[in-house]
């Protein structure tokens, strides 16, 4: 591939040998899979947060995302090949350095790079001849080489000489049964061709599939397609639904009998808004860089009015439900269920649970909720005032409720008791639809 001295080919033998070192930054639901994933393929791995906490659960064997379970966390916290740390030095151990950070918007819709910038300074720090650096964090196309490359190159060292450049965007759906890190196919793209070809002999030691495309710009925009298809597609059912129902029409009724098609249509399903990091996110990176180019992403702009509007429409349901039984929703004991952003996870990222509950606040309601897997509604970004416990879900609870608001349709929440109880049920997910008839007043939202 490249002269036997060269920083490229002592890498490349390193990564043949399963002795180059990984280094994971950001140990989060993107991070912590990808580096178990290196240290179940044999590398001796690095994982660096930020959060001491973490750093001590790792280190005791304890897994805090638990959907990914304790048994890989205990594996690696008695092995010399796993070190975590909050210390930023210790990356200078890793030949393979792959940042796994937040790509969050700003008060106004606009990308925050600042978790990108600071992860790359940090690295530019301890960067050596011979390191690969690759970003995972969604972002916009360009970042790769305009933003990280940049930075790297106040070093001294040479992109594509000296050190190794690349974008592989992370494909992580938590709580996923079919799919693991190790088997979703991985995107690879470098800023240049040796990068490229590094990157995706790294990433194919420990992933089933790797996919190299053609350059790190090209996986950027990959990466933020995928989304905006889903983001697109949710908003156009989600603004199908009133419409619909207005028409006294079920859609849920209409999407299952629209999906016998064995071709052309893949169904998507209405909800109470959009949650996670990616699908209410990343597509307003690229609304945001095309302005500098001087286009306007009018079907992105309009999937994210209609999605973020959701909420509204589910608090109106509830609203229209409580009025049609002679009550207010001002005063009114709303019981919430589910406040991860979708089933069987404790991910409340962006979860549309949060505004809802907001919201039923600002309406004056008597709020509670139920979730089995996110015991504690404390200290989430944009709603840092609250700090609420999950309350049990049992027949008394379900009874007292003046409404029994369906956010989130977990597969462990005993819906039977909701429907034999609830005097009034408002459902974003169609959680009853095969419990009906129910004892009380039944609302589709």
């Amino acid at each position: 591939m490249v002269e036997t001295s060269s920083p490229a080919a002592q890498l490349e033998n390193k990564i043949r040998n399963r002795t180059a070192t990984v280094g994971v930054v950001g140990l989060g639901y993107v991070g912590l899979p990808l580096l178990r994933a290196f240290f179940q393929a044999g590398f001796p791995v690095v994982g660096y947060d930020i959060d001491q906490q973490k750093i001590d659960l790792l280190k005791r064997g304890d897994s805090y995302l638990k959907h990914l379970g304790n048994d890989f966390v205990q594996e690696m916290a008695k092995s010399p090949k796993f070190l975590p740390t909050c210390n930023p030095s210790e990356l200078a151990k890793a030949d393979a350095i792959i940042l796994c950070v937040p790509t969050p918007l700003g008060k106004h819709g606009e990308p925050d790079m600042s978790y990108i910038v600071k992860s790359t300074e940090m690295v530019a720090k301890v960067l050596r001849k011979g390191q690969l650096i690759s970003l995972e964090s969604t972002t916009y196309p360009g970042t790769t080489r305009g933003d990280c490359m940049p930075i790297l190159d106040k070093t001294g060292l040479k992109s594509g000489i000296d050190y190794f450049l690349a974008f592989s965007p992370e494909r992580e759906d938590p709580g996923r049964k079919d799919h693991s890190t190790q088997t979703i196919p991985k995107l690879v793209g470098g800023t240049d061709e040796v990068s490229g070809k590094l990157a995706t002999m790294l990433y194919a030691a420990a992933i089933k599939k790797v996919v190299p495309v053609e350059n790190a710009e090209i996986a950027e925009a990959a990466k933020l397609l995928e989304n905006i298809y889903r983001c697109v597609n949710i908003a156009l059912v989600n603004e199908l639904k009133p419409v619909l129902a207005a028409m006294n029409i079920d859609i849920w009724k209409v999407i299952d009998a629209a999906a016998t098609k064995p071709f052309g249509f893949q169904a998507f399903y209405p909800g109470p808004g959009l949650g996670g990091h990616c699908i209410p996110i990343d597509p307003f990176y690229l609304t945001w860089k095309a302005r500098e180019f001087g286009h306007h992403t009018r079907f992105i702009e309009l999937a994210g009015e209609i999605n973020n509007g959701m909420p509204h429409y589910v608090i109106h349901k509830a609203i229209d439900g409580l009025n049609q039984v002679g009550k207010a929703l001002r005063g009114a004991k709303v019981l919430v269920i589910g406040l991860a952003y979708k089933p069987d996870v404790d991910d409340v990222r962006e979860t549309p649970a949060a505004e809802i509950i907001k919201m039923l606040f600002e309406h004056g309601a008597d709020v509670s909720y139920h979730d089995p897997h996110v015991p504690l509604f404390a200290g989430m970004r944009k709603y840092m005032e609250y700090r609420m416990s999950s309350v049990p879900l049992t027949k008394d609870n379900v009874k007292d409720a003046d409404c029994v608001l369906i956010v989130t349709n977990h597969t462990t929440v005993d819906w039977q008791v909701i429907a034999d109880h609830g005097k009034l049920v408002v459902d974003s997910r169609n959680a009853l639809g095969k419990l009906l008839p129910i004892a009380g007043k039944y609302v589709q939202a």
